[in-house]
């Protein structure tokens, strides 16, 4: 392991990882990984990104542990809770979901990404269709990818310079071009994230954290940014 980057040998702590074979609500701890001491707890294999869920509801476990500052390293950005100057038209049609949603991403006490930079994200529009919030129920879905685009930046010690896409409905989504009609995007598991840094850098560093126990997923290398998700199964592409 001599050849990973010095913040990922030194803070990288340990992490609870439970998939399950259908992808419910089981959550027990099968395991506490290390880098010091775990192996490679899976394979990674090459696949294009897609998703097949067995029941409507189904979704990926995986749960990542908050990390103790150890005083060497400053917090790449400081967070607001204040969002705003999203286009009038996007926010009518969010409705009282806009600050209920605001507040759920706050309480993931992030300490790289603010609700401004998700909510962004999905105030977009494209051949005249808006994207939207998730639904309600799968809100906390993308807490568990945030999770870990969070301890990717902080093991890197590089700032989030934007989040591309995260949820996208399947209207906004058919009219992104390249997007798969199967994206992961649609059931709210996966963001594509820019970081002040090479996207190669962070597809690498991405994949060694999650090799080595953070969470089981896919990652995408794109030319300006690393798709990441937390689908339950390591998947390169």
């Amino acid at each position: 392991m001599s050849d990973l980057p010095e913040p990922i040998q030194s803070h990288v702590t340990t992490i609870l990882a439970s998939p399950s074979d259908s992808f419910t609500n089981r959550r027990k701890v099968i395991g506490t990984l290390g880098l010091a001491s775990t192996a490679l707890c899976a394979s990674s294999v090459s696949a294009s990104a897609g998703w097949f869920w067995k029941k409507k509801n189904d979704l990926p476990v995986v749960e990542v542990k908050s990390i103790k500052s150890d005083g060497r390293r400053t917090t790449p950005s400081t967070q607001s809770k204040q969002i705003g100057g999203f286009p009038e038209e996007w926010v009518r049609l969010q409705g009282r979901n806009l600050k209920s949603y605001a507040n759920y991403v706050n309480s993931l006490k992030l300490k790289n990404i603010s609700a401004q930079d998700l909510i962004t994200a999905h105030a977009k529009e494209r051949g005249g269709v808006w994207n939207t919030l998730p639904p309600k129920k799968w809100w906390t879905r993308m807490g568990y990818t945030l999770r870990v685009v969070d301890r990717v930046s902080t093991a890197m010690n590089v700032p989030i310079h934007e989040i591309v896409s995260a949820y996208r409905s399947p209207s906004y989504n058919s009219r992104c071009q390249g997007a798969k009609t199967g994206s992961y995007h649609q059931v709210n598991v996966a963001v594509d994230v820019k970081f002040d840094t090479s996207a190669r850098n962070v597809t690498r560093a991405t994949r060694t954290l999650r090799d080595h126990g953070l969470f089981k997923g896919g990652v995408g290398s794109y030319s300006s940014f690393t798709h990441i998700d937390t689908r339950g199964t390591n998947v390169n592409w």
